[in-house]
């Protein structure tokens, strides 16, 4: 599916009104707005141009597959689109010496952090596509990968205000195989040990636990709080 759009507060209202109604007439829906007609027509034919709401066979409107998929996320108190975690996968591969692929992020936020190969899961993907996706992506490798467990990491600043919420898969990867991208945009990567990765200066705190994790070694879940200095981030 594509990306979402913003929209009018007048479509949530319209969006709203469908997640409780198979279908809905032009005056049913035209209510909640407090809009004059013409100022309706258009907003309710804005939903028909961007796929969200389609005209039935009778005449009234009702939500596509996308419309729904988009209404669910509503908070149908405040009329707003709720905030979620976003869902990524952490690969914690190693190698037959026993050491561990880490990468540097190069990029904002958290620059110059060291931690594990970490990407976005994206649309259909199974956890295993997504991490085989990221790993040749971003280090030129593939490995025997298999899911390990899941990680929580919310992340704030030192006043309380959440950064970022993110739900990770962890999945461990054994029997490496390919040439290891050392640098390339936004990352720079290395095989370490966590006695060598301990020697940096700026290294995400959930690193040595989720690597337990990915080995079996601690709990198949875990959940944490972080906070870090505005500077840091």
């Amino acid at each position: 599916m594509s990306h979402e759009v913003n929209i009018h507060e007048a479509q949530t209202k319209i969006l709203r009104e469908l997640l409780f109604h198979p279908e809905a007439g032009f005056a049913e829906l035209q209510k909640p707005t407090s809009l004059d007609s013409d100022h309706f027509k258009f907003h309710i034919g804005r939903l028909v141009e961007l796929g969200y709401v389609e005209k039935t066979e009778s005449g009234k409107y009702t939500l596509t597959i996308r419309g729904k998929e988009h209404s669910n996320k509503l908070d149908t108190d405040t009329h707003t689109m709720e905030k979620q975690p976003k869902l990524s996968v952490g690969l914690i591969v190693e190698n037959e010496d026993g050491k561990f692929l880490t990468q540097q992020r190069l990029k904002q936020p958290y620059f110059g952090y060291w931690g594990r190969p970490t990407g976005k899961l994206k649309w259909g993907e199974t956890f295993v596509e997504g991490a085989a996706r990221e790993l040749m992506e971003e280090t030129g490798l593939t490995a025997d990968l298999k899911v390990a467990g899941f990680y929580h990491k919310m992340d704030y600043t030192t006043d309380g205000d959440m950064l970022e919420d993110k739900l990770f898969c962890i999945v461990y990867g054994t029997n490496p195989k390919g040439t290891l991208i050392v640098d390339d945009e936004g990352h720079h990567n290395e095989w370490m040990s966590l006695e060598e990765l301990s020697t940096k200066d700026k290294v995400f705190q959930s690193v040595p636990a989720i690597t337990r994790l990915a080995k079996g070694e601690a709990d198949a879940f875990m959940e944490k709080k972080y906070f870090y200095d505005p500077s840091d981030y």
